[in-house]
């Protein structure tokens, strides 16, 4: 008996992803719940378990290319036999579950909740003439959000199966220029410019072209939406010789005692989440409908790059309730995650409902940047390098361990008097140091 292998939904606001390698070939066997495929979406990247005990018969989307949610990328047929021909009338398909994720490229929190099962069957609208244009949710959602109505999208003439207006239909035709129906038909001495072709790229004798794909490609189309928010960076200078010296005094007995590295990152996050209780303003994110959704709860993702060099893409794992937990339990949560995203086995949970972001890229040595907001949440937090150097200390000169930190937010949401005041409070906090006596 056939059995699809369904794309799962691995996140909310996800319709879709990119097949970036099948780990079986036609004709192999394979057991129920062995990996089968690998997906990647903005959220996450997962190796996919079989549905079923069988032979995989047929390979419907190839590698790199793109499958919409709960559509079929291949089929295994439990009764096969190694070699038997692929079904050409499908039953209908099993409930998927999503199998232990990987990891994935920065990603960011829902913008709005995933469609029901039902929604995401196409739904079909007249289009002028009478007749029925059907629409996945890919489309429907990349209309929604260039402003374009399912009216006038039943304007432009589908190549999918039955008339449906693909993707690449509505990607033509924005490319064109949103072009809207003739009234009349224009005069015969005129013509309709044809959109132009994008010139393809071509080598010299001493380059290369490598296509766009996979983490890369996520993570370019995230970076897209996250720059249509308009945003502004205010930076800050810290004094963080009181962080410093707790750190080299106590961090060899912090890994005795508790079991895990004590780096500045738990104290940036510990500071960072006691104070965004004071704001929640800046914990909150503009909805697509323009409402403002608050969270109660303080769920900071954590930007960690991925491969031994680090140039293998990013993944934003989130420390839940942050508010809540001790120094010790951000320091232990942040090796777990670290430790998960570096063994590639993060689950899409892993990644979801995060509320506000904070990137390290001091950890590298950077002494200065303006992160890129993790859109829709409403800031991020970039902790820059710790350098000693002379600074005034009541009207002397001193020797002081010092940072910048950068937030980058959503102008919609915060102006900049809330920001520098968001700013001094985490500065007044790690410069104190209080809060972790």
């Amino acid at each position: 008996m056939p059995v699809e292998i369904l794309m799962p939904e691995l996140g909310e606001s996800v319709h879709e992803g990119t097949i970036s390698r099948w780990l079986k070939k036609e004709g192999d066997y394979v057991k129920e719940d062995e990996p089968v495929v690998e997906i990647m979406t903005d959220k996450v990247n997962t190796e996919l378990g079989a549905p079923a005990a069988g032979i995989l018969t047929k390979i419907l989307v190839a590698e790199g290319g793109m499958v919409e949610v709960f559509k079929a990328m291949g089929i295994i047929d439990e009764s096969a036999v190694a070699g038997a021909v692929a079904p050409t009338s499908p039953t209908e398909p099993k409930a998927e579950s999503a199998a232990p994720a990987e990891v994935a490229p920065l990603a960011s929190a829902p913008v709005a909740s995933a469609p029901l099962a039902s929604d995401l069957v196409a739904s079909a609208k007249p289009n002028p003439n009478g007749d029925r244009v059907w629409f996945t949710p890919v489309v429907r959602a990349m209309g929604k959000d260039r402003g374009i109505s399912e009216e006038e999208m039943a304007s432009i003439t589908g190549s999918g199966e039955g008339g449906r207006v693909t993707k690449k239909d509505l990607e033509g035709y924005l490319a064109a220029g949103k072009p809207k129906p003739a009234q009349t038909a224009p005069p015969a001495t005129q013509r309709t410019p044809e959109p132009k072709a994008a010139t393809p790229s071509v080598a010299g004798p001493d380059q290369e072209l490598i296509p766009l794909v996979g983490m890369r490609k996520m993570i370019a189309d995230h970076m897209i939406r996250s720059s249509q928010v308009p945003t502004v960076s205010t930076v800050i200078q810290v004094d963080v010789t009181p962080m410093v010296k707790f750190r080299e005094r106590n961090k060899e007995s912090f890994q005795e005692q508790y079991g895990v590295k004590l780096t500045y990152t738990p104290f940036f996050i510990k500071a960072l989440a006691e104070t965004l209780t004071e704001f929640p303003l800046v914990n909150s994110s503009l909805q697509p409908d323009n409402q403002i959704l608050k969270s109660k709860g303080i769920h900071i993702g954590v930007a960690v790059s991925l491969g031994a060099k680090g140039d293998e893409g990013l993944i934003v794992p989130v420390i839940r309730d942050c508010h809540t937990k001790t120094l010790i339990d951000i320091a232990r949560d942040l090796e777990a995650i670290a430790k998960a995203a570096r063994t590639n086995t993060l689950k899409p949970a892993d990644v979801q409902g995060g509320t506000f972001t904070i990137t390290n890229p001091g950890t590298y040595g950077a002494l200065f940047g303006t992160p890129m907001i993790n859109a829709p949440q409403a800031g991020i937090l970039g902790t820059y390098g710790i350098q000693k150097m002379p600074v005034i200390v009541d009207d002397m000169i001193a020797i002081r361990s010092m940072m910048h930190l950068v937030l980058t937010y959503d102008h919609r949401l915060i102006d900049g008097q809330l920001a520098g005041k968001f700013l001094a409070t985490v500065r007044d906090r790690l410069q104190k140091f209080d809060f972790f006596k």
